[in-house]
């Protein structure tokens, strides 16, 4: 594998870890349509866990089957393929070596009442199964976001001391959080910066409003004339508050949304300087032939190619 120019710019800010970690975030950087730019899609499966099957398959009922979705990052030329345990496991051995791989080791369900986590997995599952990271999510505003934070302390630590990278879901939700704080501005680049804090290789968060929740926060924009006036500029905002850009961000693809808008927030994305989108249902839902042609879209904007 050679590493651009780019990903060795990249690696280099990432001053304490091994060479194993940072083989694992070039294997990323460096694979798929992307590879070299320092811009990633990655598709994430891990919302049988999170909303149950039938919400998450019965679309495209292919999506059923494990081995889908692995071809489906391949087909598409994904930086990485990220999913929950089992769905590794079944499909470990086909594609091994094939699409790195990142294995989420803390999950959720609908059916709970807390805004908390299991830990599903561990990094013995991940190197067992070839991963190049693990994946974790926190809840920063949870009433449970103390443990949370913890557990990816601990994790990170055993992660980096054996050369895995560490990606970081920082969704703010739960405690006295509305609906309209959890992607509010000033608490999206809040979330991202304790991720980076926390020591978060990669970064993913919600794309961003214009709303400010916060009022301490809303008088500091204000004075000092942060301007969250466009999607891009919120995005650079998110980027910016993530060590002046020194650590990889990503964005959510969320919600369903027709093709226009997905593609207009992965050039706001783009213009903004995240390095990349983390797709999942807004692609695995569709069709194949249909989610193949949308992400080769996505790719040729991070590509400057549209």
């Amino acid at each position: 594998m050679r590493i651009s120019q780019k990903v060795k710019k990249i690696l280099d800010n990432y001053e304490s870890d091994n060479p194993g970690t940072k083989t694992n975030l070039a294997r990323i950087l460096m694979h798929g349509k992307l590879g070299g730019t320092g811009r990633m899609i990655i598709l994430p499966v891990d919302q049988g866990f999170e909303h149950g099957p039938a919400r998450s398959f019965a679309p495209n009922a292919a999506g059923y089957d494990p081995h889908y979705h692995f071809q489906l990052a391949l087909d598409a030329g994904c930086n990485a393929y990220a999913s929950a345990l089992g769905m590794l496991e079944a499909g470990a051995d086909s594609f091994a070596g094939a699409i790195p791989t990142i294995l989420k080791v803390n999950s959720s369900n609908s059916l709970a009442r807390p805004k908390d986590q299991a830990v599903t997995a561990s990094v013995d599952d991940a190197l067992r199964l070839g991963c190049s990271a693990i994946g974790f999510t926190i809840y920063p505003g949870s009433d449970d976001c103390f443990e949370m934070m913890e557990e990816i302390r601990e994790m990170a630590l055993e992660a980096k001391s054996v050369g895995l990278a560490v990606v970081m879901w920082s969704y703010p939700r739960g405690g006295d959080l509305t609906k309209e704080g959890e992607t509010a501005m000033d608490v999206c680049a809040y979330a991202a910066h304790m991720a980076a804090l926390m020591g978060a290789h990669i970064i993913k968060v919600k794309p961003p409003t214009a709303h400010l929740y916060q009022d301490a926060a809303k008088k500091v924009y204000e004075a000092q004339k942060i301007d969250i006036s466009s999607l891009e500029k919120r995005i650079a905002h998110v980027v910016q508050s993530c060590f002046n850009g020194r650590r990889l961000v990503v964005f959510s693809g969320g919600e369903a949304k027709d093709e226009a808008a997905i593609l207009a927030e992965a050039k706001a994305i783009h213009l903004g300087g995240g390095n990349g989108s983390i797709v999942g249902r807004n692609s695995f839902q569709r069709p194949k032939d249909k989610a193949l042609e949308l992400l080769g879209k996505m790719a040729d904007v991070y590509l400057g190619k549209a």
